[in-house]
């Protein structure tokens, strides 16, 4: 039995604090489910959020299976992913940027799909260049031999990830709900909170795009 528990939990605390700190800290994630709840309430930041958990379990897999390493190991895979994340998410804060205008009445805008926004959300944290600096530096940092089995180790993270997330942008989703609310009888407003969320997630798309064109 003692050889399915792991021999120290202590670093399970650690590495929780590590993950709220970086999922707490604003981002590509964040702007989306922020956006996704400004545009389509919280069917709309309850999708991009279901998106973004499955994107953080996806990363545990492939943080497991070591592909994190590949990546350190293959200088240009990573780079081809930061060009490939910077293009995707440009062109979300493009189409938030040039839909704005239709924000100005909320109830009469049509609502996306949930699936649709779920898409977006599990290709936006995929395509996180942050998501995969955590795989290479701090998930083999955590999951060694010593600990335990590692897919125990694996599904033990994971859950750590998933709620973390789910506590965090869970309540991203309330606070953007209610600002929407708010914001619902100011057109000008809700198109200005519109085109805000879009021009972030435009700049970041912008850093990342230049930090994969530099990379050696």
């Amino acid at each position: 039995m003692e050889n399915l528990l792991f021999s120290d939990l202590s670093h399970l605390w650690l590495f929780f604090v590590l993950v709220l700190g970086i999922i707490a800290l604003p981002g590509m994630d964040m702007a989306f489910v922020l956006g996704s709840t400004l545009v389509d309430g919280r069917r709309g930041g309850a999708a991009a959020l279901s998106g973004i958990v499955a994107g953080g379990v996806a990363h545990t897999a492939m943080a497991a299976l070591g592909v994190g390493l590949m990546l350190q190991a293959v200088p240009a895979l990573f780079t081809l992913m930061l060009v490939g994340g910077a293009l995707y998410l440009g062109w979300i804060g493009g189409s938030l940027v040039r839909g704005a205008s239709a924000l100005g009445e909320v109830g009469a805008s049509r609502s996306r799909p949930v699936v649709a926004t779920f898409r977006q959300g599990l290709f936006t944290c995929l395509l996180n260049p942050k998501a995969y600096l955590f795989m290479v530096a701090v998930f083999p940092q955590f999951a060694r031999p010593e600990h335990g089995p590692m897919l125990a180790q694996a599904v033990a993270m994971g859950t750590i990830i998933a709620a973390t997330q789910a506590a965090v942008y869970g309540a991203v989703v309330l606070g953007a709900d209610r600002a929407r609310a708010f914001l619902r009888g100011s057109g000008r407003a809700q198109v200005f909170a519109g085109r805000a969320v879009g021009l972030v997630l435009m700049g970041g798309a912008a850093w990342m795009l230049w930090q994969g064109l530099r990379a050696p």
